[in-house]
């Protein structure tokens, strides 16, 4: 075997070595090497533009073993082209304090009273000073004019009409509320996508009032009273300390404590208690946000009488709501969401006579033996809200049971068990939804027996079947004749319940009870202008109690038609702009014209009513 020549060799090895350098990668083993060994080489790549663009070469470099990789070289190939800028220059890269004012620095400077754009008020970046310290500053003004008519009580001791003699006298009254909420809340952490660490939240309320009626001793107790009342007053709706305590998983599952008057809702549509109230409530969730818990205590504040807001200067109530609810999302199915509450209200106002602003005895009510009572009474409840397709469906059921001690109509201990069901399906076509509702509160066969079995809530807010578009959602209906300073109904309240008052009245099982069937329509118009019908049909359950207390039978259960219509509309299709026009009449049925009869003959009721809501 012959051998080559020792320099053909030496010139063979060479030229293998420098093809190998060549390579655009290197690979051992079938894997590449990212840092291959050899002399550097300069490996030219060309990148074809367009006709209007320039070509551009890049030269790259391969690393010496054991130096850094030298910088590729960039050449521009065409002269009228625009040179890369000097990372020395005047056009060279600084530092900015924190992500959220890169903004400032491309020339764009924020507006304190632009809630749209980039706004340190509105929480979008940090305070000055901090890395991670936000403020959210709101502001929230609704206007309310609202003329309306009602079954208004004639004074027994004096009219404006002596010739007209009657148990219930003119209808007619208007009312003006003009409310201004401001808000403040300093949170700790970044929100995007954890939950927060800490928060500090406070929210007053200042309303100014004027009501104007028709006949006296419906505003004020004193006879000698102007039919006209004006009224200021302040109240304190949100002032909480919100902290989390942990997360429980990568997806930021987390449990959190909040301690002070904070909103809290027992269910999706606000049948049972929807309010704002001192108290306690550990919330959190799991498994990726589709298990939601609240465990809350809240010692109820007492409410101003003519505002609705809390008074916080005056003693808190001895009435106690603990509260329990779970919701699981897509159960029964995917879309739904289903919700287990368990709600326990201790009443401890036996001994307690409370005078309402404008000289009403609201505890105890002024109905029955007029003795005070305690209660406790549990409620345990089941709700679903959701979607199937093109079919939403919200439902609630709620059983009512416990002790009232004592009855106003026996003087005895009672057994508590009532019944609530509600259900509203609708369906989508396009920019059309339809919407049916069905509604069951049981009302009280027998006051004088040891059971009561209407359904009363705590402090309801109910969004169904209009909500406060309805008359007789809208409208408090008193009951003169049976019991002085008694409401059939509440004010933004569905239930038919023979309470003082709503926001400071007790909880009462001996009532009439509530039956509504209903079907409604809401129509987008445009993306700013929605219109929205709705027709309920009403009933109570059992008169008996009726009968008892106007020593009146038979009292017929039939209420009436309860006809609405309301158009919402949002300017630039913002929800910081909302303007509602809304009205409502009562065709009144059997029941209603024997409890109500008056010399106006009225053959029906009207409200009317003017929103104007304004946030920043």
């Amino acid at each position: 075997m012959s051998h080559p020549h020792p320099f053909l060799s030496t010139a063979l090895i060479a030229l293998a070595l420098s093809a190998c350098a060549t390579d655009r990668v290197r690979t051992y083993g079938g894997k590449p090497n990212p840092t291959p060994p050899g002399p550097p080489v300069i490996a030219p790549t060309t990148i074809p533009g367009a006709d209007d663009e320039p070509t551009v070469i890049v030269e790259e470099t391969r690393r010496r073993p054991g130096r850094p990789r030298p910088e590729p070289k960039i050449f521009l190939l065409n002269p009228g082209a625009v040179e890369a800028p000097d990372p020395l220059g005047e056009n060279a890269l600084v530092p900015v304090p924190d992500r959220w004012r890169l903004a400032e620095d491309l020339g764009i400077k924020e507006r304190w009273w632009d809630p749209y754009n980039q706004n340190t008020l509105k929480g979008d970046r940090p305070i000055w000073g901090t890395k991670d310290w936000f403020v959210v500053a709101a502001l929230v003004s609704d206007t309310v004019v609202e003329p309306r008519t009602f079954p208004t009580p004639v004074s027994i001791q004096t009219t404006d009409r002596p010739d007209r003699l009657d148990v219930f006298g003119n209808s007619e009254s208007f009312v003006f509320a003009q409310t201004f909420i401001p808000s403040l809340s300093f949170i700790k952490g970044s929100t995007a996508y954890k939950p927060q660490d800490l928060e500090f939240r406070l929210t007053p309320a200042i309303q100014y009032n004027y009501v104007d009626i028709e006949e006296r001793r419906a505003l004020e107790v004193e006879p000698s009273s102007n039919t006209e009342r004006s009224d200021f007053f302040i109240g304190l709706q949100e002032a909480f300390f919100d902290y989390h305590i942990r997360n429980v998983s990568d997806r930021y599952d987390f449990d959190s404590v909040r301690i002070g008057i904070q909103p809290f809702n027992a269910d999706f549509r606000g049948f049972l208690f929807q309010d704002s109230q001192l108290g306690i409530r550990f919330f959190g969730n799991r498994d990726n946000n589709r298990f939601q818990y609240n465990l809350a205590a809240f010692a109820r504040l007492e409410k101003d009488t003519n505002s609705g807001l809390n008074a916080v200067d005056k003693p808190i109530r001895e009435d106690y709501v603990l509260a329990a609810n779970a919701f699981r999302q897509d159960l029964p199915f995917p879309g739904m969401t289903s919700q287990a509450t368990l709600v326990l209200n201790m009443n401890r106002e036996k001994d307690d006579i409370e005078i309402d602003e404008n000289g009403f005895p609201v505890r105890p009510a002024l109905i029955g033996d007029l003795r005070g009572r305690d209660y406790d009474v549990a409620y345990l409840g089941y709700s679903a809200d959701g979607r199937k397709g093109r079919l939403n469906l919200s439902a609630s059921l709620y059983y009512a049971f416990g002790k009232n001690k004592p009855s106003d109509f026996t003087g005895e201990e009672t057994d508590i068990s009532a019944y609530f069901a509600a259900i509203e399906p609708s369906i989508d076509y396009d920019w059309l939804r339809f919407r049916l509702s069905g509604l069951y509160a049981s009302g009280d066969s027998d006051p004088f027996d040891d059971k009561e079995e209407g359904f009363d809530a705590i402090f309801e807010n109910p969004q169904f079947a209009g909500a406060d578009t309805s008359y007789w959602i809208r409208q408090t209906i008193p009951y003169a004749g049976g019991g002085r300073v008694i409401n059939v109904n509440g004010r933004n309240g569905i239930l038919n319940t023979l309470r003082s008052s709503k926001e400071q009245g007790q909880s009462q099982f001996t009532n009439p009870g509530t039956v509504l069937l209903g079907a409604g329509a809401d129509a987008d118009i445009t993306p700013e202008l929605r219109f929205s019908v709705n027709a309920n049909h009403l009933w109570f359950d059992d008169t008996s109690s009726l009968s008892a207390t106007r020593i009146q039978a038979p009292i017929d259960t039939d209420i009436g038609f309860d006809l609405s219509a309301a158009a919402i509309y949002r300017p630039d299709f913002i929800q910081n702009v909302v303007f509602r026009l809304s009205g409502a009449t009562l065709l009144p049925g059997n029941g209603f014209e024997q409890l109500f009869a008056n010399e106006e003959d009225d053959d029906y009721y009207y409200s009317i009513l003017f929103n104007a809501t304004l946030s920043y």
